[in-house]
């Protein structure tokens, strides 16, 4: 955000100037993000007046804290200045920022080298899970993400005022960073104190700490959360050398826009990516950021993904009723407006002759749009109109271009995604641009004419005439902070190069760990001993997977997405119940931290290559036509690409006493995994 568009804010919304000018600082001019309420040595914090401190942190915080806050931090510096009585030396550091998740940390002493972090319930008579899992978390974020504190020696504590004293178990969440300590407002010295005699490490730099570039991967959920909150898609992203990362392509898209604007054209560019690169994450980004509605500038995002939307808008909805203390209705009803289904937004265009109100449209997954056919089919059923001569792509481009001036549309492409039936793929929107609308300008990333995205046809026969912008293709994996080959031997796995992917899988497999099972039951053990906090997981498998019914997995039954990836482990409904499988449309965007990843015999290997089967009625038949092969093949491209840290693969024994489910259909999966390198738990 350059100056200009922050004086502009400021004086159009007082409550946005507040913001400004108390979380960020001035620098020569320019306007840098804080990462703390209050910094001080300890023995300062000891002999400094208390409402010199209360005043510091009430001065910082950028949405004016309401009483219950100001009492709990009053509560919170009496307790560590009562419990530190004595330390002569530490760094304190308190409402640390981790930006990936907009969170803060109630506090951070850097003592001994040791890295406490404070996270205090006052008032609280128990230590819940959920704190617990919430301290873990600051832990765990740190560690992946926090640059001076990949050596660190980290230790979790929970502060929960009004509880009984625990004795202290002393146990490793890694190798280095402890499980989280439980201790209340009087044995917090002590426990401090038992630690560093413990655990003695070389000192560390308070500066460099506080002051450590962090370079987060957030999942999809939390980075809209980050973003409706206000934190910046650069807050929130990696920067990687030699890959566009997720901050140009916002950049470059920006661009376009501001262009488009300035000259009065129609603009469309298409955003390329590897799976789990953050197209989605750049859509929202960009939604987000384009709300400008006193500039006669709507943004909106759009998706085919129902369960995506469904997710993203009821988690924003969530957090913003828990944060702002209002009826999840009403913020519902805000989220909405930006974060729409994509058949509600061409229902809209159906109404009147107007053009919508949107400036700018997101779509996601653009090359799911339908064709020609199944919309004329879908209008005709559902809508009842007869004739509809019009694909998704043409329908979307026409209802934009209705504006007199200036509009933009941003297609997110992913490569290899399509999974449904009637599906067009890039050619349409193409072929629209092409016949319909020569006036709008095209811009295409230099990766578009790849065969993943083209889907085999002629690149240049297809594309036509366009600008090549590099920075619209994002090319490195975030989902899989701790591999970003994870997608490229998906990929080789799935195209049968069993050499160069057992060589993909030998130079990750110490980072991102992929483990195969004949046992059901060992796989569901393997994920939750690997999730640690509240990482999440769950049981994915193919809609096609209709023969995993006798293992307990049953796809047919239709997940709730917002519960299945939103609600917590006491919940059967829940992912990490670990009782409901999701199929590649439901989880499609999205992802998770740890997946068991469930394989029928629809996807059969024969020692050279794979097999496409479907379940019809009571037999398995082939799958000859290539276009259902390509989707069956994609399905399990999106399921070994949904996890953040690791998956494992069940793959069941079959029974002779079941015709549909002889272990010969499954012997050669697993004989092929295991030629890749995948080991057996």
């Amino acid at each position: 955000m350059n100056n200009c568009r922050l004086v502009w804010a400021a004086w159009k919304e007082p409550t946005v100037y507040r913001f400004l000018f108390n979380y960020y600082i001035r620098d020569y001019g320019v306007l840098r993000m804080k990462r703390y309420y209050y910094a001080g040595n300890v023995c300062d914090f000891l002999l400094e007046d208390f409402y010199s401190v209360f005043g510091k942190l009430t001065s910082e915080d950028a949405f004016e804290a309401d009483d219950l806050q100001k009492n709990t931090w009053k509560e919170e510096i009496n307790i560590l200045k009562r419990e530190l009585r004595g330390f002569s030396d530490g760094t304190l550091l308190l409402e640390y920022t981790i930006p990936r998740v907009g969170a803060r940390v109630d506090g951070v002493l850097l003592y001994e080298g040791i890295v406490f972090l404070l996270e205090f319930k006052v008032g609280e008579r128990t230590y819940p899970r959920a704190a617990l899992e919430q301290v873990t978390d600051y832990a765990l974020d740190l560690r992946c993400f926090h640059r001076e504190s990949r050596n660190a020696f980290l230790v979790p504590l929970l502060i929960c005022t009004q509880a009984p004293e625990r004795q202290i178990q002393l146990g490793m969440l890694d190798e280095q960073a402890l499980l989280p300590l439980c201790c209340n407002e009087h044995n917090l010295g002590k426990t401090i104190r038992m630690v560093a005699r413990s655990y003695r490490r070389e000192a560390l730099s308070a500066q460099a700490w506080a002051d450590s570039v962090y370079a987060p991967t957030p999942t999809i959920i939390e980075a809209a959360r980050a973003l409706y909150r206000g934190h910046d898609v650069r807050d929130i992203s990696r920067s990687d050398a030699g890959a566009a990362n997720l901050s140009q392509t916002t950049d470059a898209v920006n661009r376009i826009i501001e262009r488009s604007k300035a000259s009065g054209h129609k603009a469309i560019c298409f955003v390329t990516g590897v799976p789990g690169a953050g197209k989605t994450l750049a859509g929202l980004n960009l939604s987000v950021e384009r709300q400008h509605a006193d500039m006669d500038e709507h943004a909106v995002f759009l998706s085919g993904n129902y369960p995506l939307v469904a997710v993203l808008q009821e988690a924003l909805a969530r957090d913003q009723s828990e944060r702002e203390h209002i009826r999840k209705t009403a913020a519902q009803r805000k989220v909405k407006s930006f974060i729409q289904i994509i058949h509600r937004f061409r229902d809209e265009a159906m109404l009147s002759d107007a053009p919508p109100c949107e400036r700018v449209a997101i779509f996601d997954e653009a090359q799911r749009a339908w064709t020609r056919e199944q919309l004329a089919h879908f209008m005709e059923r559902k809508k009842g109109v007869r004739d509809f001569r019009q694909s998704e792509p043409e329908f979307l481009i026409r209802y934009m271009d209705r504006h007199p001036d200036w509009a933009v549309i941003v297609c997110l492409v992913g490569g290899g995604q399509e999974i449904n039936t009637g599906e067009a793929g890039l050619a349409a929107w193409f072929d629209a641009l092409r016949e319909h609308f020569p006036h709008w300008d095209v811009y295409i990333s230099d990766r578009i004419t790849d065969s993943e995205y083209t889907g085999g046809a002629a690149a240049a026969e297809l594309i036509g005439t366009a600008d090549i912008v590099p920075e619209l293709h994002l090319a490195v994996s975030l989902r899989s902070f701790r591999s970003e080959r994870v997608a490229d031997f998906v990929k080789a796995l799935l195209d049968c190069e069993d050499v160069r992917a057992r060589s993909l899988y030998t130079a990750f497999r110490k980072d991102y760990p992929i483990m195969l099972t004949r046992e059901l039951a060992c796989a569901k053990d393997w994920v939750r001993q690997k999730a640690k906090g509240s990482q999440s997981y769950g049981l994915t498998a193919s809609s096609g997977a209709l023969r995993l019914r006798p293992y307990g997995v049953w796809v047919e039954n239709k997940i709730d997405a917002p519960v299945w990836f939103l609600n917590g482990r006491e919940d059967v409904r829940a992912a990490r119940y670990l009782e409901e499988a999701a199929t590649e449309f439901d989880i499609q965007g999205l992802e998770l931290d740890w997946s068991v990843v469930c394989w029928d015999a629809n996807l059969r290997h024969d020692g050279t290559e794979f097999q496409y089967h479907r379940f019809q009625g009571s037999v398995w038949q082939n799958i000859r036509d290539p276009t259902r092969r390509a989707y069956l093949k994609n399905a399990y491209r999106v399921l070994l690409t949904r996890a953040r840290q690791g998956f494992v693969i069940f793959i069941p024994r079959g029974s002779l006493a079941d015709p549909t489910c002889l272990p010969q259909f499954y012997d050669g999966i697993y004989r092929y995994l295991k030629k890749i390198g995948i080991e057996e738990i």
